[in-house]
């Protein structure tokens, strides 16, 4: 319990660090309200939909599809959409089969592809 609340803190400062710097995004809480394109909005909206379905794998799926093209954009989205998703308790994720380590896993493949891997291990290497 206590790991997982430590891993959901890490996760949770490592996206509004990243936030931080590359959107000069400065909040505790990150929302689609933060995202300026009306686009990204409801392409946003659309995954959280699918996460609170309980379809987590294929919403994680989109947004991989969505940020091969480097997008900065989309990858406000993505960190959006992991920030929501880190916000789950473990039964909601344990109960959709997904878990903590697949939330890093998943941002660690994001921020691979962006070229931030060096600003992500700071927070990651220590999970």
């Amino acid at each position: 319990m206590f790991e997982q609340d430590y891993i959901m803190r890490l996760i949770k400062e490592m996206i509004r660090t990243l936030l931080k710097l590359l959107f000069h995004i400065d909040t505790d809480n990150p929302i689609k309200d933060l995202l300026e394109e009306k686009e990204s909005r409801d392409t946003l909206e659309k995954l959280l939909d699918l996460v609170d379905n309980g379809n987590i794998s294929e919403a994680e799926n989109q947004i991989f599809e969505m940020t091969s093209e480097n997008n900065m954009v989309n990858l406000e989205v993505a960190l959006l959409f992991y920030s929501y998703l880190n916000n789950k308790d473990d039964d909601f994720l344990q109960k959709n089969d997904f878990c903590r380590a697949e939330i890093k896993s998943g941002i660690e493949e994001l921020v691979s592809r962006y070229g931030l891997t060096g600003m992500a291990e700071i927070f990651l290497s220590e999970i």
